[in-house]
């Protein structure tokens, strides 16, 4: 779980989208999801239908859930700003469709993955995965809120593991979203894509310049890789660098 890009689409510098998060803070959660589409972040009635289902509060513990910014969610990591959701969302939204299989690595308080299940439907299975095992308790309670049915019917589940070996039990994924910053694209990844598939992910150094890829695993198996944005992530890493005690 995540940070803010320091670039939208390659044409907004770090000063630009701090004015930009400012407007799209929210009195409450339908102002928010309004802020981003009226900014044009949510581009389409799939995501903004999504984003509006799950309420951010329920997945984000601190004061101000509505701000357009990341979040501390504890174990050294945050809930990723709003916008960074949202766009996350429309790169995927083509993968994202009914029956679709899905993995979010790096689940954190569950907010995106759950965003994800309600747009798969009931057809669909999404996996949230997170080494750290009370975010993932965290994500269970925070579903639970409001969405129950998701966990019940077992279309969205979260488990405890190395997000960067992917879950091979649920492969293939029809779309793959990588919440932290990887050094390089995990192989493991790549290989449980299906073909057709999308990938999104950070990539780059803690600290430094990290960009925000998509790859995609064509139906002849060869693969394409975009640059979408600057971002600024934390780390993928394991969990004793993560939380060393």
């Amino acid at each position: 779980s995540s940070g803010i890009n320091a670039e939208y689409g390659g044409t907004l510098g770090v000063k630009d989208l701090m004015k930009m998060a400012w407007r799209s803070h929210g009195k409450n959660h339908k102002d928010l999801i309004d802020q981003l589409k009226g900014h044009n972040i949510i581009k389409s009635n799939d995501v903004y239908n999504a984003m509006i289902a799950v309420d951010r509060k329920d997945f984000c513990p601190t004061s101000d859930p509505y701000k357009d910014s990341p979040q501390p969610i504890g174990s050294n990591v945050t809930i990723s700003a709003p916008h960074m959701h949202a766009c996350a969302l429309e790169t995927l939204r083509s993968h994202l469709k009914p029956g679709n299989r899905v993995l979010d690595v790096g689940s954190g308080s569950g907010y995106l993955t759950a965003c994800m299940a309600v747009m798969v439907g009931e057809s669909g299975r999404v996996v949230g995965i997170d080494h750290i095992k009370s975010l993932i308790d965290m994500s269970v309670t925070n579903t639970n809120k409001s969405h129950a049915h998701l966990l019940s019917s077992s279309r969205l589940s979260y488990v405890v593991g190395d997000g960067r070996l992917g879950h091979a039990e649920s492969a293939p994924y029809d779309c793959i979203h990588v919440g932290a910053a990887a050094d390089t694209l995990p192989q493991p990844l790549i290989d449980q894509l299906a073909e057709g598939g999308r990938l999104v992910c950070p990539v780059g150094p803690r600290g430094g310049t990290q960009d925000f890829i998509q790859l995609d695993k064509h139906v002849d198996g060869k693969i394409s890789k975009k640059r979408l944005m600057g971002v600024i992530y934390v780390p993928l890493t394991d969990k004793k660098k993560q939380v060393p005690f």
